[in-house]
Order: structure tokens, then C-alpha cells, then sequence
């Protein structure tokens, strides 16, 4: 896969099975664009199809990422925005149920859908100074829930997404949703350790072992995501959360 030019909303890297996918808005706090989730679909397709044996999602800038993106959400329909919404779900779950071994690297102040994008890795490595917080309930979204909730548990969930609390690297590892803590200079050797990981079995094995371990439910949460965002007056609780 060709390597997007310096500007490009995300940077893809390929060396011997392994894929390094680098979002690049910085500036953004690397809010999930529209132009950006489709590269991460475009890209996350493209490693699958080459038979990637990892994948890893990191990010330029002070934060792994804010979220949604609602620079434009006035000049958009509901339609133009429960579309964008559900390309998001799709992403969380090709990354979730990919055949290989997946890594995230979180950094900063991160939200929303940036959250669970992080989810969906199988590894989680987070920086001392990350904080986490998903408000998407509070202007009636439910995306990336059941994935939240296999992790901690769903005691944890349901006390962590009725309040949007917003929790630090500590607390995300004492509930399993951080897998590791680490500074960013430690990255590299984490990734080679994840290397090492994820090539201990055969491509086809490495591939049943996750699809057998599975939480399933994907269909289950395009349906509740699709009903939570097509509700009357998305705008509308999108207008009142961010003015809040």
C-alpha cells in the first residue's frame, strides 16, 4: 500500500507483516474526521488482505484521539451524520475481529470514539498522563458499549458510561482496559515485543484463535448504534452536549 504524502489525515507504514497505522491531525487532537475513518477502513481492509500479522494504531500530537469530529456538524443532515457514526462502528469492528494481532498506543486526554478505537485493540498500551472518557450517552449514542463492557466487566461500565466518568492510565489498568502502561520512548520495543507475540503461531491459526475467542455481537451493535443516532433531534443533543 502506497504511503499517504505528510499532510494525508493518516500515515501507513509496512515493513514484514507489519502495519503501523499513524493518525495525523495533531492539530485536531486527531479527531475522527470522515476523510480519516475511511483511510483507517481503507487501510485496516488493505492489512487484512495482505495477511498482516500486526496491527498498530498510533498518533502524532499530544493525544491518541479526541473523538468524533463536530467541526462540521451544523452544516451536515442527521443522515449525512448517523452515516459517518456507523463507518465508525464499522471500523471498531474490523478492527476487533481481525484475523491478526492488534496494538494500541494511547497518549493525551482522549474521548468518545477515540476511546474505542483503542478498545478494539487486543493489546492496549497507555502513557502515565492518558485520561479516558466517552460521553457518548449524553447526547444518546451507544457506540462501542458491549466492547467497553467485555473488557472491564459490566458492573464497571455501567458505573463509568452513566456518569461519562473520566478515568487515568492507573485506573485503566487496574480494570484491564489498559493492558500495559508506557512511556512513549518504550513504543518501539513494545512493538517488537508484539512482533514476537503475534508471529508465535501461523497466520491460520493466529486467525481461528481469535475467531474463536470473539465476542461477537457485531450486528447487535450496528442495530443499537443505528437506533441510538437516528432517534429524532440528533443535532439537536449534540448541539446541547457541546454547549454544556
Amino acid at each position: 500500500m502506497a504511503v499517504p504524502p505528510g499532510g494525508a489525515p493518516l500515515r501507513v507504514e509496512t515493513r514484514d507483516g507489519v502495519w503501523i497505522f499513524t493518525l495525523n491531525r495533531p492539530e485536531k487532537r486527531n479527531a475522527l474526521s470522515a476523510a480519516l475513518v475511511d483511510a483507517l477502513l481503507d487501510g485496516v481492509a488493505e492489512a487484512e488482505t495482505q495477511q498482516a500479522r500486526l496491527m498498530v494504531f498510533r498518533a502524532e500530537g499530544r493525544s491518541f484521539s479526541a473523538g468524533f469530529d463536530f467541526a462540521d456538524v451544523e452544516t451536515q443532515s442527521e443522515g449525512d451524520l448517523l452515516l459517518r457514526f456507523v463507518r465508525i462502528e464499522m471500523l471498531l469492528q474490523a478492527i476487533a475481529q481481525a484475523p491478526c494481532l492488534t496494538l494500541g498506543l494511547a497518549q493525551g486526554k482522549n474521548f468518545g470514539a477515540g476511546v474505542d478505537l483503542f478498545a478494539a485493540c487486543r493489546m492496549r498500551i497507555a502513557t502515565p498522563d492518558a485520561t479516558f472518557r466517552m460521553p457518548g450517552l449524553r447526547f444518546g449514542l451507544v457506540l462501542g458499549t458491549r466492547r467497553f463492557g467485555a473488557i472491564v466487566g459490566a458492573a464497571a461500565a455501567a458505573r463509568i458510561l452513566e456518569s461519562s466518568a473520566t478515568f487515568d492510565a492507573a485506573a485503566a489498568a487496574s480494570m484491564g482496559f489498559a493492558t500495559r502502561i508506557a512511556q512513549p520512548e518504550e513504543w518501539p520495543a513494545a512493538i517488537e515485543a508484539a512482533v514476537t507475540t503475534a508471529t508465535a503461531l501461523d497466520g491460520t491459526s493466529q486467525a481461528a484463535l481469535y475467531r474463536v475467542l470473539g465476542t461477537g455481537g457485531g450486528d447487535d451493535d450496528l442495530a443499537e448504534l443505528v437506533r441510538s443516532a437516528a432517534r429524532p433531534g440528533l443535532k439537536e443533543r449534540i448541539a446541547r452536549y457541546l454547549a454544556g
